[in-house]
């Protein structure tokens, strides 16, 4: 038996159209230094990406228990209220509150000529939302903060 041809042309269409989108992970590299800076003060991440891979690099040679840095996102009313819990956290959760649903993504605290990466998913950003990455090293994130620009 013959299929007819509005079968066979929507069969043909059908073919055609992904079922989902092919999720895409974005790499950004950002680095630090012993002068309490980031190298860029502005992340920029296409709405596209699904996920996003972060490499963080203290270029400095100090090691973290004195100049140590990490990288936190979150959305930018929420930094000074992280930096502070982070601080108490303390070093032992790399100055991060374990747990804290407003940290969106983290590294962990890296001395000089060390590196670390940490993967997130971009789920729960919104295009043009409103976020900033710090250092939560206790008083490194009033300094070391940039814009992180979703979309």
């Amino acid at each position: 038996m013959r299929a007819s041809p509005f079968i066979a042309i929507l069969a043909l269409l059908l073919s055609a159209v992904p079922l989902h989108a092919a999720a895409r992970t974005c790499n950004i590299a950002i680095a630090s230094d012993d002068a309490m800076k980031f190298d860029q003060s502005e992340l920029h991440v296409a709405a596209d990406c699904s996920k996003v891979t972060l490499t963080l690099t203290h270029t400095g040679g100090m090691p973290a228990e004195i100049m140590g840095h990490n990288w936190v996102l979150s959305k930018t009313a929420d930094v000074n209220a992280l930096a502070t819990a982070g601080g108490k956290a303390g070093a032992q959760a790399h100055y991060v509150p374990p747990g804290d649903a407003r940290v969106i993504a983290h590294t962990k605290v890296i001395g000089g000529g060390e590196s670390t990466t940490v993967t997130f998913s971009t789920a729960g950003l919104s295009k043009g939302g409103d976020y900033t990455f710090f250092c939560s090293f206790p008083g490194h994130w009033a300094i070391m903060k940039g814009t992180f620009v979703f979309g």
